[in-house]
């Protein structure tokens, strides 16, 4: 008689215990702890010796250029490094009502793919999926529907078939009838994700998996999922809002510092070509507490508006809030400005803000921060030609900054006409005529102050 006990896993890191616990001892979560029953018959393991597994030398291995299907829109190309590799496993997060299902039905009307593409739901209906592909004007003969959460059902579809891609929507929805745990949980998403990532080397099936997150934006289920893909695709940005941005945290095949740039319109997800044009078009110049800055997302330049608001606080501790920027770091600033620009913000309240919806992590927008705080606080404009740019040290210093010719490149197209730069940048630059914009040293916090409102 088969023997069954009952384990505890954790729904978010795949800790594993006998007994239940209220608090996870391998990430500190709070009722995460979900029991599985397990079936304790032992495996009869394989006598030593048997197979034809055998090593080859690295030397001995051609390896030409890898098969990529282009998916038609060139901004999640870019993302991709060029495209899907054949073979490859990708994973698409993103919060519920992003875009994911956007995307991958899309992806399934590109001219570039010339096979079969199968689409997994286990989420929607066929009929459901159809209404949604009439208003994207997704029709093609090569697109083949499936509705089916057992996975042991799917399986023999995918090998009668043999798709090019095989889109599996969502990775929490299938399960496996000779596992008795319930869908969604650790051992059924390691378990499905391990077939299909074998189903995919074998075949040579390019896998596109979607996976549902937790309430803190991480990929839900275990940790192992992400180590076993070849691809990681985070969708980010307020549904509410019309900007997407695509973001790859882990690619085998390419660089994890692209980005693409997305619009959300009523005949689906709109590729935004001239990024900073479109994220400066609502600005309003003649208002203070508004700066531009430009930030390297990858290898692409991008311009933003920088807005701040400073008032009088009516608490006994003044607020500092922050969005799309890191609010540690510009809790720091404002003590910065405090401490070495003079400026009384203590009792002041301070909001700090990205127009767009965008979060930048990269301290090159220090500078912008602080011009936009101490323009609120003055209640005085900053020239609409200018960019700001450059990080800030404790001790109020401008610090270089990486990729400063794209960037200058990016205002001077524009059409922005002068641009206030790190000291040690500026230094750098040969021939500064060349440029089509005029460039200012800025070496400390207090000479920022004193170029922007002199």
């Amino acid at each position: 008689m088969v023997k069954l006990t009952s384990v505890y896993v954790c729904s978010e890191c795949g800790y594993e215990t006998k007994k239940w616990m209220g608090r996870c001892p391998g990430c500190n979560s709070w009722n995460t702890m979900l029991e599985e029953i397990r079936n304790n018959e032992k495996a009869v393991s394989a006598p030593k010796g048997t197979g034809t597994v055998h090593a080859v030398k690295l030397s001995d291995i051609t390896a030409d250029n890898e098969t990529r299907y282009h998916t038609g829109m060139p901004e999640l190309d870019r993302v991709l490094g060029g495209g899907f590799v054949k073979g490859s496993l990708v994973l698409v997060g993103g919060d519920p009502g992003i875009g994911k299902s956007t995307l991958l039905l899309q992806i399934c009307r590109s001219g570039h793919i010339q096979g079969t593409v199968l689409y997994v739901s286990g989420e929607e209906s066929a009929a459901q999926i159809k209404i949604r592909a009439n208003r994207l004007n997704v029709s093609s003969d090569n697109i083949l529907l499936l509705a089916e959460t057992d996975f042991n059902s799917i399986v023999p579809v995918i090998e009668n078939v043999n798709p090019q891609i095989l889109i599996i929507d969502s990775i929490q929805t299938m399960y496996n009838a000779q596992m008795t745990s319930a869908p969604g949980s650790v051992s059924q998403v390691r378990d499905i994700t391990s077939q299909l990532m074998d189903i995919g080397k074998k075949k040579g099936i390019t896998v596109l998996i979607v996976g549902h997150v937790t309430k803190e934006g991480a990929i839900a289920g275990p940790r192992v999922l992400e180590h076993m893909v070849d691809t990681v695709l985070y969708f980010e940005g307020e549904r509410h809002l019309q900007y997407r941005i695509l973001r790859a945290v882990k690619n085998r095949f390419g660089s994890t510092n692209e980005i693409g740039l997305f619009e959300m319109c009523d005949k689906g997800l709109v590729e935004v070509e001239n990024a900073s044009a479109t994220m400066l078009s609502g600005r309003d110049p003649n208002k203070p507490g508004s700066v531009v800055t430009s930030a390297m997302e990858g290898t692409r330049p991008m311009l933003l508006e920088i807005q701040a608001l400073v008032s009088k606080s009516f608490y006994p501790v003044p607020r500092r809030m922050a969005t799309g920027l890191d609010d540690n770091r510009v809790t720091m600033l404002l003590a910065v400005l405090e401490k070495l620009a003079g400026l009384p913000l203590v009792q002041d309240d301070v909001y700090v803000n990205i127009a767009g919806g965008l979060r930048v992590g990269e301290p090159a927008c220090d500078t912008a921060i602080m011009a936009a705080v101490a323009s609120s606080l003055y209640t005085k404009c900053i020239p609409s030609d200018t960019v700001v740019m450059g990080e800030v040290g404790l001790t109020g210093e401008v610090r270089a900054i990486s990729g400063i010719e794209k960037r200058i490149g990016e205002c001077a197209r524009i059409g922005f006409k002068r641009c206030l730069i790190p000291k040690s940048n500026y230094e750098l630059i040969e021939n500064k005529s060349a440029w089509n914009i005029k460039l200012e040293s800025v070496p400390d916090v207090k000479t920022l102050i004193q170029l922007l409102f002199k």
